[in-house]
């Protein structure tokens, strides 16, 4: 079966056919298998992904993406899955000395490696626009 068959974003049946340090290899019929990276395998962090998942074991994964130039399949198990509650987290005291103050700052979130890239290109961009000025003055 070709590659055409499977759509980005459905959700399908596999079986791991082979586990990496990286990521699990899942055969999605006969001829064609994908790979789930070992960030999408669960909604935490996944340190050991043999202590999740086995050779053999049936998964439900959801296609990511396609390459149709190489046939590589992207897949994920973890989109499958309902995210877990967020438990809310107390304040806790500072343990500062007494009258020290505080930390009030909101704590940024993770940025993604994309998200980062995107700010050092746009500074990188301010850079050079910076610097094709002067060279013209």
């Amino acid at each position: 079966m070709s590659v055409e068959q499977y759509e980005v974003g459905s959700i399908v049946e596999g079986k791991i056919t082979g586990i990496k340090p990286f990521g699990a290899f899942v055969a999605l019929d006969e001829n064609k298998q994908g790979l789930v990276h070992i960030s999408e395998v669960a909604h935490g962090y996944v340190k050991d992904i043999n202590e999740e998942l086995s050779v053999g074991d049936e998964v439900k994964v959801k296609i990511k993406s396609i390459d149709n130039d190489n046939g590589k399949i992207s897949l994920s198990i973890r989109d499958t899955q309902a995210a877990p509650e967020r438990e809310e987290r107390k304040a806790s005291p500072s343990g500062g000395p007494k009258g020290a103050p505080r930390n009030t700052q909101k704590t940024q979130g993770f940025n993604t490696l994309e998200d980062k890239l995107k700010d050092w290109l746009k500074q990188s961009n301010e850079i050079q626009a910076d610097l094709n000025k002067r060279i013209r003055k």
